[in-house]
């Protein structure tokens, strides 16, 4: 049995919709689908979601009437799909679920009213594939997750899935006999409130699926025909990974690569249930397989591949004798905590100590009061704050034990004229990451692309 979860770009008109329940009727295997809400289409350049939330801030911002105005250009764009996929009786009840939920802003506070419109795309566009497929002849049923027991942790916009989940939802769709469309990125508090999975959740709620079930296979279907071992924007015709690794794909997904939200691996990781990244509008092509455990490649590549991110700042602590002072590390972290700032990287020297945050944590003002904390309560030589970072990322299961990986790395970067202002490798040896200037981010990532997969 496989669980398959379609994205935005995969159902935003009705020719994508008819063409996913075509894929999913061409394989028997395939009972549970995932989908997202209606992405941007050839007529409609804005997705719905972020449609949804257009409407939540006009209601907040400036009353029911600005909101209504928005909510109908949603109601409009799902009646002309609905029209175009010859199941128009279907608005009877989308409608009225879309309408119905503005009145909300009267008792809810802002993020949980937000909430509650943004997962109405997905519940809807679930209603509409559900309504196609039985069209179609293969007999469908839309499954509401807060129902069949997708149980979430009440932090708004930022989910995470509670333990008591996974059996509630064996239990409630191991007897469903007609294909199961469910839809994404939502579920409900033990309280019954309705919550959302940060953005890009409805791929966390197909490992959910997975998991809960022991589906043999997790496909999730976009809208390339590969992960590919560098951004296809920074080098043109990257070489395509046609297996890689929980692991791999954890730091890759880290580092910047948008195929795979990185959360969504944690729930098939545990289970050892593979994942297949696979095109929709491609779906002959067999795609990336994302397992537990691989050989070398094939062609004895040793790096996997190249990810970056911009954003970021370094804070450079120096203390003299810093070493011999216990509990250094874990004070100057807990300052961090305190402004409640989560950080990326720590690499340590004898006497001093680099912290590498995301810039979307600071402002000037808390920046300012770290720095005046780090002198009077740790008592430091020098802090030094460096800004306009960013992080590359080399990504290999074949680096671990392998000679001359930081050599040919540093050498390659050398050589694009890219100064280095942080390198840290963790002891998994899967990953080596390299702090730059952010102008100077580009030319590094085509420099190393051409030393691993061009040299190497």
């Amino acid at each position: 049995m496989k669980v398959a979860k379609f994205g935005g770009s995969s159902l935003a008109d009705a020719p994508q919709i008819r063409k996913v329940c075509k894929i999913i009727m061409d394989d028997p295997e395939r009972r549970v689908v995932v989908v997202s809400a209606p992405g941007k289409g050839v007529t409609d350049d804005i997705k719905v979601t972020d449609m949804l939330i257009a409407a939540a801030k006009a209601t907040l911002e400036k009353g029911l009437a600005a909101g209504t105005e928005e909510m109908e250009k949603i109601v409009a764009r799902y009646a002309r799909i609905a029209a175009d996929l010859g199941v128009p009786e279907v608005m009877e009840d989308i409608a009225p679920a879309f309408r119905s939920l503005l009145s909300l802003h009267e008792t809810l506070p802002p993020a949980r009213f937000t909430d509650v419109l943004k997962a109405a795309g997905e519940d809807n566009c679930a209603k509409l594939v559900a309504a196609c497929l039985t069209k179609m002849g293969k007999p469908a049923v839309y499954v509401n997750p807060g129902e069949a027991g997708m149980v979430l942790t009440n932090d708004f916009g930022n989910a995470r899935v509670l333990p008591k989940s996974f059996d509630l939802l064996a239990k409630s769709l191991s007897g469903i006999s007609e294909i199961v469309v469910f839809p994404g990125f939502f579920g409900r508090t033990e309280d019954g409130e309705i919550v959302t999975f940060p953005r890009g959740g409805s791929d966390i709620t197909g490992a959910i699926l997975t998991a809960a079930l022991k589906a043999d296979v997790y496909e999730n279907f976009t809208d390339v025909d590969y992960v590919y071992s560098v951004n296809p924007k920074q080098v043109a015709n990257p070489r395509p990974l046609t297996v890689v690794t929980y692991r791999e794909m954890r730091e890759l997904s880290y580092a910047g690569f948008n195929v795979y939200q990185e959360e969504a691996l944690l729930p098939v990781y545990k289970t050892g249930i593979p994942v297949n990244v696979r095109n929709a509008n491609n779906p002959s092509c067999p795609g990336t397989l994302i397992v537990p455990e691989r050989g070398a490649f094939e062609d004895g590549r040793r790096v996997a591949g190249i990810a970056s991110d911009s954003g970021f700042t370094s804070i450079y602590v120096s203390k003299y004798l810093m070493n011999r002072e216990i509990g250094f590390g874990r004070r100057l972290l807990h300052i961090l905590e305190d402004e409640g700032i989560s950080y990326e990287h720590t690499p340590t020297g004898i006497d001093d100590m680099t912290v590498i945050v995301r810039d979307s944590m600071l402002s000037d003002e808390k920046l300012a009061r770290i720095q005046r904390r780090i002198y009077n309560e740790l008592g430091a030589d020098d802090v030094q704050v460096e800004t306009g970072l960013s992080l590359i990322v080399v990504v290999g299961e074949g680096m671990k034990h392998s000679i001359g990986i930081a050599a040919m790395a540093t050498q390659a970067l050398s050589q694009a004229k890219v100064n280095i202002s942080m390198i840290s490798q963790g002891s998994s040896e899967v990953s080596m990451v390299f702090a730059v200037k952010t102008e100077d981010c580009e030319r590094g990532v085509r420099a190393l692309y051409e030393a691993f997969f061009m040299n190497d």
